[in-house]
């Protein structure tokens, strides 16, 4: 057994700690020193560093040891991902919050009084054009079938004609004669219609506004297609659910 006095073996213990927690230190000094400084501790100025400045860009062992302290927390890697899951979602909800309001100041839930040709402009929705105007529903469904008519062409779709009050349908009546419904029979004077521009009324434009048009609720009535019971107009177009609920619905 050891004949060396317990006071001395106690003695050595704080000492040993000490120098443990001091190359402890050491280690966490040694991962912290940026790589640009590697070369230095190699005794190896960097191409371009002066070596001068290599060897003073680096702290001596006091000054590290008196620095401030580490950061205890865990890589990026190690964090939870709780807080990204929840960003992420955020973004989903804005995402889907500015679908819901594609036209903006637009209330798809609003339904303005009045009869046909008769409603308020103040209670109908402008459109992106900054004239064309149809009822809020109508109006909010058409904007996002824009936005994806834009996302494909990279511009918006091209109208003639929205809400019109019964004015302005005498006079369409009067130029058009039987390619125009007479006055207070037009899905136009319940701000459920649209005319488009002739331009998309053909080629890739057109085949993309049929084929995709339904999903937004917009559809090219029967009566107006070729072979209808009315007037081929492939320009006229109309909300079809709110038609079927509220305006002039003409099934064939």
């Amino acid at each position: 057994t050891s004949t060396r006095p317990a006071g001395r073996r106690a003695a050595r213990m704080p000492r040993m700690a000490v120098r443990l927690g001091v190359l402890g230190a050491l280690a966490g000094v040694t991962v912290v020193i940026p790589t640009v400084s590697q070369g230095a501790l190699d005794g190896v100025a960097l191409p371009g560093m002066d070596a001068t400045l290599a060897e003073a860009a680096l702290p001596d062992t006091v000054t590290a040891l008196t620095a401030t302290s580490l950061s205890i927390l865990p890589p990026s890697s190690l964090i939870s991902a709780d807080g990204a899951l929840a960003a992420r979602a955020a973004g989903a909800s804005a995402s889907r919050s500015e679908e819901r309001s594609a036209l903006a100041g637009c209330d798809g839930s609003a339904r303005p009084a009045g009869g046909n040709g008769l409603l308020k402009t103040d209670d109908l929705c402008t459109l992106w054009d900054a004239h064309t105007q149809l009822r809020a529903d109508a109006a909010v469904s058409l904007a996002e079938f824009n936005q994806a008519f834009v996302a494909r062409f990279g511009a918006d779709l091209c109208l003639s004609s929205g809400y019109r009050s019964l004015a302005q349908q005498r006079a369409v009546k009067a130029q058009k004669g039987g390619l125009a419904a007479a006055p207070g029979k037009s899905n136009h004077g319940w701000g459920l219609a649209i005319d488009l521009c002739q331009n998309q009324t053909s080629g890739t434009k057109w085949a993309w506004i049929t084929e995709n048009g339904p999903a937004f609720g917009w559809e090219n009535p029967a009566w107006a297609k070729r072979g209808g019971s009315g007037p081929y107009e492939p320009w006229h177009w109309e909300y079809s659910k709110g038609v079927k609920e509220d305006g002039e619905y003409y099934d064939g």
